[in-house]
This record gives C-alpha cells, structure tokens and sequence, in this order.
C-alpha cells in the first residue's frame, strides 16, 4: 500500500476543491457551499486537544484578524466528535470554526487520510495538511504533510496573501 489510499489522490492546485458536507461543534450543517466568495484556509488535523493540533488551532486563532484581512476564513477538520471539538474550543479558548469528520469523508476526499508510521507501527490516520481554496473553489495551494507545526499558521497567511495581492 502506498502512502496515498488506493481511492483518493491528494488534490493539487487548479483541481477544483473536493465537496464536503459536515457539521460544526454546534452540530450546524457546513458544506463546502457555505464558504463560497471567500478564500478558505481548510485545515485537516488529527485529534482534538493533542499538543500539536492544540498549537495549530491556537495559531490561527491568533492569526484570524489577518487572515479576515484578506477575505480569507479558516476552518478546520478532524475525525473529533462535535462533542471533543466543542470541548477542546472552549478549553483552549479557539476563534476559529472546527468541523467534525468522524466519519473520514472529507479527509478521504482530500487525500490525507493516509497510511502512517509511528514508533514502528502502521495504521491509517490524518496527515496534518493544508488547502488554500479560492472564491470560486479552486484549490490554489496546497501544505501536505505540514512541514513544521509550529511556523504553518503564518506560511499559509502568507500564500493567502501573495495570492489574494494577484486578485
């Protein structure tokens, strides 16, 4: 098996974005649909509440003003339950918009839901990623794996700004 899954390749810029039909902490209808006209930051993370998706979610908390600054909104994905989301915004105090994905859909779709190693060990799992998706839902840029947890947040802010600065 390869690092993909067999049935779902990675998008890359120019393929137009995968649709995806989940709902948020407060179990409120999200589709892909809802964040047309504006640029959108999706982030795909592995689990509520682990210490490098807590320092992602929190560095983009803190980056929404900028990212607003460029009509540019930021949601992330996780397999959580909207329960662990809803846990895990109001304890780490998020502002931005996370999305339950139990059932690994979008992250199939996406291509990162993907065959990982760890300590030895296989089994499938979230590959931290990132997808820049325009006004009209075309994935412009695409992070996958994400690099270094700890410096992605202001690397995405400024590929939505280069790209939104040629709009």
């Amino acid at each position: 098996m390869t690092a993909q899954t067999q049935d779902h390749k990675t998008p890359q810029p120019g393929d137009k974005a995968p649709l995806f039909d989940l709902v948020n902490a407060n179990g409120e209808a999200r589709p892909l649909s809802c964040y047309a006209g504006t640029w959108l930051v999706l982030y795909f993370y592995p689990k509520a509440s682990t210490p490098g998706c807590t320092r992602e979610a929190q560095g983009f908390t803190s980056l929404l003003p900028d990212f607003a600054a460029c009509n540019a909104t930021v949601v992330g994905v996780s397999p959580d339950s909207c329960k662990a989301i809803t846990g895990f915004i109001s304890k780490q105090q998020l502002g931005v918009e996370l999305l339950s994905d139990p059932e690994r859909s979008a992250a199939k779709a996406y291509g990162v839901y993907q065959l990982k190693k760890n300590y030895g060990k296989e089994s499938m799992g979230i590959v931290r990623s990132t997808f820049i998706i325009d006004p009209k839902g075309v994935i412009r840029q695409v992070f996958s794996p994400v690099k270094k947890v700890d410096t992605h947040m202001q690397e995405a802010l400024e590929a939505v700004r280069s790209l939104t600065a040629h709009v």
